[in-house]
């Protein structure tokens, strides 16, 4: 028992160095939100690291998505969808004017469904705005949120992809407003522009968990010895 009490010291110690000698700037960081709105819902977790938009360094990239997506719009009587992988940037050109859309802007073609304002498009750049998204499109002021109004794009499933993304600061109350919509290459299935709600809470990076955890080890063996 000994023996390995003092393995298994010897392992926290060492996983606890490891923690510490690892710059914070490269460790991963995780947002965890929940969104809910007329028929759809989801809780997701966000992934993402020290990079930044090549236009804004306030936008993180979102290296990694998980968690759950429901819709009851339309018949389609989802729930508990599991999220998948981020659809890719692909660095579109922005419309003719619009100075002010991240480098990472990027659009995923649906040919049919979609309100005329999209053109066909689903716009996306995958960024996070920890500080709150600026103005991000010469012609529309509203900004805010923790995505801007381009969002983000992923897959869950069968083909289907969700964008989620903000409308900016709209209303009297100072909240973003957020929209969702889930679509396939074919056809939108579901478009909710607005009235979605949105909350996000950060939390600690598994290695600082890691280490306040056996920081706490180390000291309860101290007071016992």
């Amino acid at each position: 028992m000994i023996r390995l009490r003092s393995r298994l010291l010897t392992t926290a110690v060492t996983m606890l160095a490891v923690g510490i000698a690892t710059p914070a700037a490269a460790r991963a960081q995780t947002y965890n939100f929940s969104f809910s709105g007329s028929g759809v819902s989801g809780m997701l977790m966000l992934t993402y690291g020290a990079a930044t938009d090549a236009k804004y360094p306030n936008a993180h990239e979102v290296t990694g998505i998980s968690g759950s997506f429901f819709d009851t719009n339309n018949g389609l009587n989802i729930s508990n969808a599991m999220v998948g992988s981020l659809v890719p940037i692909t660095h579109a050109t922005p419309e003719p004017g619009n100075l002010l859309a991240p480098n990472d802007f990027s659009r995923f073609a649906v040919a049919s469904g979609l309100p005329a304002q999209n053109n066909g498009f689903a716009t996306y750049d995958n960024l996070f705005w920890p500080g709150g998204s600026p103005q991000t499109a010469s012609d529309y002021p509203p900004h805010g949120g923790f995505l801007d109004i381009y969002g983000l794009l992923f897959n869950i499933g069968n083909d289907r992809v969700v964008n989620i993304w903000s409308n900016g600061v709209v209303g009297a109350n100072g909240v973003p407003d957020y929209g969702v919509s889930l679509s396939t290459a074919s056809t939108a299935l579901d478009y909710v522009g607005g009235g979605v709600t949105a909350t996000t809470t950060p939390e600690p990076g598994t290695l600082w968990l890691l280490g306040t955890g056996l920081v706490g080890m180390l000291g309860m063996r101290r007071r016992r010895a």
